[in-house]
This record gives C-alpha cells, sequence and structure tokens, in this order.
C-alpha cells in the first residue's frame, strides 16, 4: 500500500485528478510527457477510463472484443497503443476502431486480427471491407447524429430568422414612404387653406 501511495504521488498533478483505472498500473514518464498505462493481461472484457494524459496505453493479452464509438478520440497525447492477443469481433461494433487506428497507427491496425465471426477468423481488422462487416447501417456515433440534428436546426432557424429580418426591413421601408408621403400631403393640404 505504501509503494502504491508513493507512486500515485509521482504522477503529474493532472492525471491524479484522473486516477489510474483499476486494474491498470500507471507510470509518469515526466510532468511533459504524460503517462504509461499499462492494462495488459489483466483479463478486460471491456476498455477502462484511460486518463486523458496517457502517452502509452497497453492492453495486450486481454478479452476485448470491440472498443466503443469515441472511446479513444480525448487521448490527444496518445503515442504508442499496444491491442494485440484480444479476440477481436469484427462486425460494424469494430468499425471504429479500424477506423481510428488508420489515422493513429497503421502497424498497430497491422498486428490485429479478427478472432470471430468464424469466416474472418484470423483476418487482419486492416483488410477488413465494408462488404465483410454486413449491413453497418450507422457508421457515425450517436453522438454525431445528435450534432447533426441540432446544426440541421439552428441553421434552419437562422434562415428563418433572415427571412423574418428581410420582411420586416421591407414593411419598414414601405411604412417610412407612407409617413413621407403622408406628410408632404399634410402639409400641401394645410398650405392650400391658408
Amino acid at each position: 500500500a505504501a509503494l502504491g501511495c508513493a507512486l500515485w504521488l509521482l504522477l503529474p498533478p493532472g492525471l491524479r485528478a484522473e486516477e489510474c483505472p483499476s486494474p491498470c498500473s500507471c507510470t509518469s514518464l515526466g510532468e511533459a510527457r504524460g503517462t504509461r498505462v499499462d492494462c495488459g493481461s489483466r483479463g478486460l472484457r471491456s476498455l477502462p477510463a484511460v486518463p486523458g494524459l496517457a502517452r502509452s496505453l497497453q492492453l495486450p493479452n486481454n478479452s476485448l472484443a470491440s472498443v466503443p464509438a469515441g472511446a479513444l478520440d480525448g487521448l490527444g497525447r496518445l503515442r504508442e497503443l499496444e491491442l494485440r492477443d484480444n479476440p477481436w469481433h469484427c462486425d460494424c461494433r469494430i468499425l471504429y476502431l479500424k477506423l481510428w487506428l488508420e489515422d493513429f497507427s497503421a502497424p498497430a491496425l497491422a498486428r490485429l486480427r479478427c478472432a470471430s465471426p468464424a469466416h474472418l477468423r484470423m483476418k487482419p481488422l486492416g483488410q477488413l471491407t465494408g462488404n465483410e462487416l454486413g449491413g453497418c447501417a450507422t457508421l457515425l456515433p450517436t453522438r454525431c447524429l445528435q450534432f447533426f440534428w441540432r446544426d440541421l436546426i439552428l441553421i434552419a432557424g437562422a434562415i428563418i430568422t433572415l427571412i423574418l429580418v428581410a420582411c420586416a426591413l421591407k414593411f419598414s421601408k414601405k411604412l417610412v414612404r407612407q409617413l413621407v408621403l403622408g406628410g408632404r400631403r399634410r402639409r400641401r393640404h394645410i398650405s392650400k387653406s391658408h
């Protein structure tokens, strides 16, 4: 317990707030470099809450079948990711990990192989095609779809506002003309009566 407390004190302050996920171990690489998070061979069935300061994330030899959409997006400092020796289930749920790894690290993607379904067993994840993944109707995470609808409503609201402003300007110009013409008529009428 004393060793655990001493290691915790060596972590940068930012990581202390985010705490090392159980049952992983975390090692500081120096304040500027971030943290090494080792979750290898822990029997994990799901991705733990990884600290945002993670520079290295080790997840080999677990029981991970997929990674939830968006789970790795907040790891801006990550430079090293090890995911080998996990039983990856290659269906639509693996698409997020495949696309994320295509941007992050082609070598890491090349090391991953499908464990299931049977017709894809041992096929490299990087070589999967859309046909092999089946009918993936929703490729975007739910949050992206929510943002799409929010943005669509905001754009529609802006267009309606612009139309109302244009109509108000047109109506105000008509009103100003009528007031100006009405004032001229009254002046003429007053000057004729004098």
